[in-house]
Order: structure tokens, then sequence, then C-alpha cells
């Protein structure tokens, strides 16, 4: 059986983002928005790394606009902790 790799930092703190954010705002933030509060200046970077969330089933997009997305999982795994 092929083991899924935990998370990153920069991942958990996007995730951590994209929930607060959906809360506050009623929708996910723009690339840019995200790249300002988790460090990232190039939007490529972030476009990356929200699609590696996208691949693994834990955020998802209603439209084309990163904008548009939603959380998929309610709690990601933590990074470092080994499950049972």
């Amino acid at each position: 059986m092929r083991r899924e790799r935990p998370l990153s930092v920069r991942q958990e703190a996007i995730l951590r983002l994209i929930r607060s954010w959906i809360i506050e705002h009623g929708e996910g933030p723009t690339i840019r928005q995200v790249g300002a509060r988790v460090g990232l200046s190039s939007t490529s970077s972030v476009a990356y790394q929200l699609g590696q969330l996208e691949e693994r089933g834990l955020i998802s997009r209603t439209g084309r606009r990163w904008s548009s997305c939603r959380l998929e999982s309610p709690a990601p795994p933590r990074r470092g902790l080994r499950s049972r």
C-alpha cells in the first residue's frame, strides 16, 4: 500500500488560511492574497501549491478562479504525526 506524504508546513499554512478566509469572507482567497499571507511572492508558486492540495483532494474549485475553492477535508493530516 502506498503511503501519502504528509503536508508541508507551507501547505498546512495555506489550508489554515483558506479555512479562515472562507469563514470570514464567504469565499476563498485569490492567489495573490494567499501568497501575501504565506510568504510566496510568485503567483505560479502559489498556484502550484494550490494545485497540489487540489490533486490530493483537500480543496476543490467550483469555477476557474481559486477564490471559488472550498475545503474538502475537515481536518488535514498533520505533518510529522504517524497514523496507527
